[in-house]
């Protein structure tokens, strides 16, 4: 039995991996390499194999003594297809001394703090690490398994079946169980009171299918953050606050309002349990706990301070090196489709763990569980488990010479960002400072044209461990033209690769280095997509490119060419500048050029100002909310007073006197929807009865993917009486569909006392700048008829001649885009060198090229299943792909042969 007074979550200083060393170099360094892919330092490349699927180890490079990083091609056959999916596996040496494995928590070690893994490994110092246990995505961001942090359970097994863990004992031996947790709480007099876990969420227990909470008591300690012990439990809780193995509090039928202090525990019971503790205990009395886990299959207890760590999981994956029946339905966890999934398991001797985590993203499709099953046999895993998946599959490691443990690879979530996840499995170094060992150039290695990248020279110790570097002066030149050094820098000058190499005296050290081209490209955009159409306009142009690779970068402003339709402008240092605008064009087009690669257009048309609100008749709810919860307030629409006592206005009170930190008070359109606002808008007014608060004001829009933009009116809001407000929108961001959700007072925490905490705004006439996208600036309304080899069409019902006619191929129509355009609206070029052809009508531009199926939309690549041909030297484009473009109907009349478009 063992007794636990004070589970709290410990870190220790040994954790961290930035051991650093000054060195200088007098002569020459024996530059070792430690990276590998094909043949070298580290042996030929394995290959595994298992009937059809092949694991093919790609490289192999340490992170630490004892850690390295594999990187794996894995190849199955999935539907009948041949699939690639790309695998990372951090390998981990478990009879090295300088290196261990352990649990990563949320925020400063508390539960119910979630944390990315690369922040949890930035926290805790760990040089590499994955994402663990599954968690309840609606809940606290509890792990539902068990956790031993250095011989202190954390969190104890939740009562699901199935539900493995993986630990290591303090002898180094791996070990992989399905546990449980058994413990008890005894008082003084003798009498005892078993306990249901410790640290946990509410959750339904299997398989009788209960509240776990209901009649049960649990222990809380201070590695967990949240006051709510739990949220959501069905249940009304009485607790105990016990300090230095005595009682100091009793809440009956109440929880106790605060958080469990550092030397101390807080008892939580419902029902029975809760009895118990009316019947037997009393502020002053002396308690004992005591908790340990205990195997399900062999039925042996097992002391918390026997291990290193424990960390939960799912299902068991590999048993004695073979794919194991899962010992949980793997339906809830899509095991059967192809995602990221998150694994670990260990050696057959037991030297080794295997932190393994499979890639879902633009470069690998995912794995599903039984694949997962056969890549962690081809690698070598004896046994191993289940860890979560999907959107949660993060791999972080330090490279060589590295301070900071970075992304292995990018995630599958949307935008390649981080879940905040409830744990993580963490690599940590003890490694003592050792002696140089190498060098290396750190740096980018692929850049933009026109890009300048500053590169430096690091080191790493015969532990593996980064050395500083900083005394030692280096010389920098590159291999070909690519690239350029600058004397400070290189900067990117052409598409291709090149090597650039650091010399110090008889010592160098190189990387290869890749100046992306336009084909390397997948979007070019910017945050700015209209403008007013009007000498003098001057907008922001910021460009971002999302590169084939998943990345999302800047472009530089000088690596982009810019092309004009229907004005006069430049672009300088970002900044776009309408100089004039050419007679009868109601729209223009901004396109910059990234090494041939077209940006999704920038529109420039007529605008016109228009009031959006002015809360005469406001038919949705306004409604007031505060943060923290100790902000009041009201949002209400009142009748104006002085010059506008004859209108209705917004009026938001609050008041911030009381809650601590920064403070909102927000005036909500529509509860949480907002209100959608012109698509295109360049510029928002407002009229604002100002109260001198010093406050800053802001408003809050949405994007149609959730994303919140935020925009600046007042900053601060330092005048009173009526004034109106404007602000330029072009470079906010916002896209069609965007909505105003809502306009808002800050009261930051920082200077509190010299801004007011009680006030009173108004607002009326809320204006927005949009383009007028309609007649020739957009698609018209119009019919028209055109018949597979017939040189004619009609135009709402009115015959014209064409000079090419539509033709049938391959079950596919073509059609000269120039009368399409001509009858609904647009223009069309014609680059007789690269043979292809630009579509522009209202805000979409289209480039196709002849003989190619990729093109692009609005600065996006896509893929079609045909291209355009030439016939009779005339470019004809495929009707359906050029008619999806741009909004218009299609109908095909197989006994005529006639087509019929229409919008």
């Amino acid at each position: 039995m063992v007794v636990r007074k004070d589970a709290k979550l410990v870190r220790v200083a040994v954790r961290s991996g930035k051991k650093l060393a000054i060195v200088t170099l007098a002569g020459l360094i024996w530059i070792q390499p430690v990276w590998h892919v094909g043949t070298g330092w580290f042996g030929p490349v394995s290959s595994a194999h298992a009937a059809s699927e092949q694991a093919v180890k790609l490289s192999e490079e340490y992170i630490t003594s004892g850690a390295k990083l594999l990187k794996y091609q894995y190849t199955t056959t999935r539907s009948g297809k041949s699939v690639k999916v790309l695998a990372d596996v951090i390998q981990v040496d478990l009879t090295n001394p300088y290196v261990h494995l352990d649990v990563m928590t949320g925020k400063e070690g508390q539960v119910t703090t979630r944390q990315s893994v690369q922040g949890m490994a930035r926290e805790t110092g760990a040089v590499a690490g994955i994402n663990g246990d599954f968690f309840s995505m609606t809940g606290q961001g509890v792990a539902l398994g068990g956790t031993v942090s250095q011989g202190t359970l954390v969190t104890s097994p939740s009562q699901l079946t199935g539900m493995y863990a993986f630990a290591v004992r303090n002898d180094g031996t791996p070990l992989i169980d399905r546990f449980e947790f058994q413990g008890s709480v005894m008082t003084d007099s003798g009498l005892v009171f078993p306990l249901s876990g410790i640290n946990q969420e509410a959750y339904i227990t299997e398989p009788d299918k209960s509240y776990s909470h209901a009649n049960k008591m649990y222990i809380y300690t201070s590695a967990w953050k949240s006051e709510d012990r739990p949220k959501d439990s069905s249940t009304t809780p009485t607790e105990v606050l016990v300090q230095g193995d005595v009682i100091q509090q009793i809440s009956i039928q109440a929880a106790i309002p605060a958080q469990v202090p550092s030397d101390g525990y807080i008892l939580r019971a419902h029902g029975a349990a809760a009895d118990f503790i009316a019947a037997n205990m009393y502020v002053g009395q002396r308690l004992d706990t005591s908790y340990r886990l205990r195997s399900v299959a062999s039925g042996q207890e097992l002391d918390p301070a026997e291990l290193k760590m424990l960390i939960g999981g799912h299902t068991l994956l590999v048993d004695q090196g073979k794919p194991s029946t899962f010992t949980r339905s793997i339906t809830s966890i899509s095991g059967s489709s192809a995602v990221a999934r998150t694994a670990v398991g260990y050696s057959k001797d037991g030297k080794y763990a295997y932190l393994i985590a499979a890639e879902k993203n633009s470069n690998s499709s995912g794995m599903t569980l039984a694949e997962l099953q056969k890549f962690m046999t081809a690698i070598g895993v004896w046994r191993g488990l289940n860890l979560d998946g999907g959107g949660s599959t993060t791999m972080v490691d330090r490279p060589l010479a590295e301070n900071e443990a970075t992304l292995t690879f990018r995630t599958s979530n949307g935008d390649g960002s981080q879940r905040a996840v409830a744990n993580g499995l963490g690599v940590y170094t003890t490694a003592p400072q050792g002696t140089l060992k190498g060098l290396k150039v750190s740096g980018e290695s692929s850049i933009l044209i026109g890009q300048t990248v500053t590169y430096s020279l690091k080191g790493y110790d015969n532990y593996y461990n980064p050395v500083d570097t900083s005394g030692i002066q280096a010389a920098w030149k590159a291999d070909n033209g690519n690239v350029s050094w600058t004397g400070a820098d290189f900067k990117g000058v052409k598409a291709g690769t090149s090597q650039i190499t650091a010399v110090s005296g008889e010592a160098k050290a190189s990387m290869s280095v890749t100046v992306l081209g336009g084909k390397d490209l997948d979007s070019l955009s910017s945050t700015t997509t209209y403008a007013p159409l009007e000498a003098g306009t001057s907008v922001s142009v910021p460009m971002t490119a999302k590169l084939k690779e998943g990345r999302t970068v800047e472009v530089p402003a000088e690596s982009l060419t810019w092309e004009f339709k229907g004005m006069k402008a430049s672009v300088s240092d970002g900044v776009l500048t309408v100089q004039s605008v050419n007679p009868g064009a109601k729209v223009a087009y901004a396109t910059a050029k990234y090494d041939g690669f077209s940006s999704t257009p920038i529109v420039l048309s007529t605008s016109v100002e228009q009031i959006w609100e002015n809360f005469e008749n406001a038919a949705y709810p306004i409604s007031f909310k505060g943060l923290p919860v100790e902000t009041t307030g009201l949002a209400s629409i009142v009748q104006g007073t002085g010059d506008r006592q004859s209108s209705k206005v917004l009026q938001l009170d609050y008041d911030f006197s009381n809650g601590v930190g920064n403070k909102f008070a927000y005036a909500e359109f529509n509860g949480t929807a907002g209100q959608s606002i012109p698509d295109g808008s360049t510029a928002m007014s407002i009229d604002v009865l100002g109260d001198s608060s010093l406050n800053w004001l802001r408003a809050e829009f949405a994007n149609p993917d959730g994303k919140a933009v935020y925009v600046d009116l007042a900053k601060p809001l330092n005048f009173s009486g009526w004034k109106t407000l404007t602000v330029d929108l072009t470079a906010a961001g916002l896209k069609p569909s965007a909505k105003l959700k809502r306009l808002y007072l800050v009261n930051l925490e920082e200077g509190q006392d010299e801004r007011a905490l009680m006030g009173s705004v108004s607002f009326d006439n809320i204006k927005f700048t949009s383009p007028v996208m309609d007649g020739d600036t957009g698609v018209q309304s119009a019919k028209v008829v055109m018949t597979v080899g017939q040189k004619s069409l009609t135009v709402n019902d009115k015959k014209q001649t064409i000079d090419v006619a539509p033709l049938l191929k391959d079950d596919t129509t073509y059609v000269p885009i120039k009368y399409v355009l001509d009858s609904f609206g647009g223009q069309s070029e014609w680059n007789s060198t690269a043979k292809k052809i630009t579509v522009m009508s209202g805000s979409t531009v289209l480039e196709l090229t002849v003989g190619k199926k990729e093109f692009t939309l609005n600065g996006a690549r896509k893929q079609s299943a045909v291209s355009p041909i030439i016939v009779d030297g005339r470019a004809l484009v495929p009707l359906r792909l050029v008619s999806e473009a741009l909004g218009i109907d299609v109908k095909w009349e197989k006994k005529t042969k006639s087509i019929t478009l229409e919008s």
